[in-house]
């Protein structure tokens, strides 16, 4: 299964068929390759592209199971992605980790599908089917041959409706083993694998649902219960917590027909009141330094607190990450990689949640580089917006790689059922993902440079990265600092 995920860039999300947009794509690619002035010029072009539409059905089943088809026949081929309103945000403290193991456990057989085979029945099909799960939620997929989709629709009706009578201690104790050794693997013995993790519990209060790491913590693994799971999955995979994609080569009509066959008899579960999540701020700057014996290079990253996808101030926030980072000639990647050739990668994303949100800049220094000079120039471009607004070139840029990368991410049917499925989960809306592409086309240089002002002026925290006893290495060391290196992980 595929790892959790890191705090979510809305870079790029969404896609459309190639062949109906080539005309403006190849607009887009020409505008993108004008000289300054002319580019500046012709920058009203990003108003004219369209937001594309993805032709949908929606319906929902009486035991709340929200269901969306999209039919595309330009390939013999169906995507099934199935949306659940669970992630890490929904667990309780000191029973961290659960929506991910989850994530392993919905593969390992259910009632009728003995423990091995629901992968066999895919691949024997010519499927591949996967699973990601973030703070937000968790999304289970199947792309194949369009003749084997009533095989995907009952092998996830299957693991929704009659996964509990199968899951027992011996079944949970092998999932578990595995998440905790993806945790030794991804986290405990990569250089600097805990940095997301220290990052947000300096952000977010303690208990506070953004705080812990999505894969959880080898303490609270070890401790779950077969009852703690079970409670943890009767509470969220009901089908009122859930939407349905089906994409492709399908007939509507069948499919409405199979899903109901299969989905309709799962009976609904318990209703759900979801907390208001309200961004948080620092009020001073904060200081830590992460040591690891596994490191030989040290790293810098700067992290403010800022907004999740339903802000209005998001897609600002990303155009800002894109003008100092997008390419080799954004500010600090120009000035730290190329001019001054102190960082071999620089990279800043609006890391965007559905409550919450991060803006990051994270720098690999070349060897010798100092951490303290990085931070000097780092802060140099930063006060530079702070203090004006970019170029209407530099915006213009902006748009041009966002509604690009837009409109070609749409070429598959995958991308198109899990674009479709993240719209309806979070805005109750298939085609909301269309307002992401007008907004980020609607951002002026006053708008980033009133992001800029408003974020990136307050407190943040900067996190010197270095190998295990080399604290003369820390970004101004004589500054008060938090050493963050964890202990060793309780097996």
């Amino acid at each position: 299964m595929s790892s959790p995920l890191p705090p979510r860039a809305r870079w790029p999300r969404t896609r459309r068929p190639l062949a109906a947009l080539a005309p403006a794509a190849l607009a887009l690619t020409a505008l993108v390759a004008l000289p300054g002035a002319a580019r500046a010029q012709a920058g009203a072009a990003s108003a004219r592209v369209a937001a594309p539409r993805i032709p949908h059905t929606k319906f929902t089943l009486p035991n709340g199971l929200t269901v969306v088809t999209h039919e595309d026949h330009s390939a013999p081929v169906a995507t099934v992605s199935v949306h659940y309103k669970v992630g890490s945000k929904h667990e309780k403290p000191g029973r961290t980790g659960f929506a991910h193991l989850f994530e392993h456990i919905m593969f390992e057989g259910s009632q009728n599908v003995p423990e091995g085979s629901f992968d066999k029945y895919l691949e024997s099909a010519g499927a591949n089917n996967n699973g990601t799960t973030d703070n937000d939620r968790t999304l289970y997929y199947e792309s194949m041959p369009s003749n084997a989709l009533e095989t995907a629709l009952w092998l996830e009706s299957d693991r929704l409706g009659f996964l509990l009578p199968t899951l027992d201690q011996k079944k949970l104790d092998g999932q578990r083993d595995i998440v905790k050794n993806e945790r030794r693997l991804r986290v405990d013995n990569q250089p600097f694998g805990s940095r997301f993790e220290v990052v947000s519990a300096a952000i977010y209060p303690a208990g506070h649902p953004y705080s812990w790491p999505v894969i959880g913590s080898m303490r609270d693994l070890s401790d779950a219960t077969l009852d703690d799971v079970k409670d943890f999955f009767r509470t969220y995979y009901t089908p009122n917590n859930t939407v349905l994609v089906v994409a492709g080569d399908i007939d509507p009509a069948k499919v409405r027909q199979q899903v109901t066959r299969y989905f309709g008899d799962i009976p609904r579960g318990p209703a759900l009141t979801r907390p208001k999540i309200a961004p948080v701020t620092l009020a001073a700057e904060k200081r830590l330094v992460l040591e690891d014996s596994k490191a030989r290079l040290p790293q810098i990253a700067f992290t403010w607190p800022s907004v999740g996808i339903r802000s209005n101030d998001d897609a600002p926030l990303t155009a800002l990450s894109r003008v100092l980072t997008q390419d080799r000639t954004s500010r600090l990647t120009k000035l730290l990689v190329y001019d001054r050739q102190l960082a071999t990668n620089v990279g800043a994303f609006q890391g965007s949640n559905e409550d919450v949100g991060e803006f990051t800049i994270n720098v690999t220094p070349r060897p010798g580089a100092s951490l303290t000079e990085i931070e000097r120039l780092v802060d140099s471009v930063v006060t530079g917006l702070v203090a004006a607004p970019p170029t209407a070139a530099e915006v213009e840029r902006y748009k041009n790689f966002f509604a690009v990368s837009t409109i070609t991410g749409l070429q598959s049917v995958f991308g198109k059922a899990t674009t479709l499925g993240e719209s309806e989960l979070y805005f109750g809306d298939p085609e909301h993902f269309r307002k992401d592409l007008t907004d980020a086309l609607a951002v002026t240089p006053a708008d980033v440079h009133r992001v800029a002002r408003q974020y990136l002026s307050k407190g943040r925290i900067v996190l010197s990265m270095v190998p295990a006893g080399q604290l003369t290495l820390v970004s101004k060391p004589d500054l008060p600092y938090v050493n963050v290196t964890p202990k060793p992980a309780v097996q």
